[in-house]
């Protein structure tokens, strides 16, 4: 802090000191992206921390007042670990349904697959076996 004697830059501001067409283009610069809120504040010597904010939520086109947190986006290493564990669960499942079914057919003597499921279940099956193989390989 400066002496009394020593002459300073620093000049105290309120609210009402800023033009409205200042507020908004301050807002209209946040809203878009350029600049976030403490940039903003740096950028033009806004000093209250809060100041921009409520610019925001008085002139903003953005709802602002939300209190509901903003997801952040998943590192996409942990994105693609959750869809190769879903995509396996998922293979367990259709595996379930599909001994489900051949147990129906041979308890019922029913043909309950269409013409089409026998060669995924085919599929299926020599998929199964590949995976046998590898696991028992480890």
């Amino acid at each position: 802090m400066k002496s009394l004697q020593g002459k300073s830059n620093y000049v105290r501001r309120s609210c009402k000191d800023y033009s409205l067409a200042f507020k908004l283009q301050v807002v209209d610069e946040v809203e878009k992206g350029y600049l976030t809120a403490r940039e903003c504040r740096k950028k033009y010597g806004i000093q209250g921390k809060s100041t921009v904010l409520k610019w925001l939520i008085k002139h903003g086109n953005l709802d602002w007042q939300s209190k509901q947190p903003v997801k952040k986006k998943q590192p996409p290493s942990k994105y693609i670990s959750q869809l190769e564990a879903k995509i396996k669960r998922l293979e367990a499942e259709k595996e379930i349904l599909n001994r489900a079914i051949d147990i129906a057919d041979d308890m019922l003597n029913t043909n309950i697959r269409k013409k089409y499921l026998p060669l995924s279940q085919q599929a299926s099956e020599k998929q199964q076996g590949e995976q046998d193989n590898t696991v028992s390989s480890e």
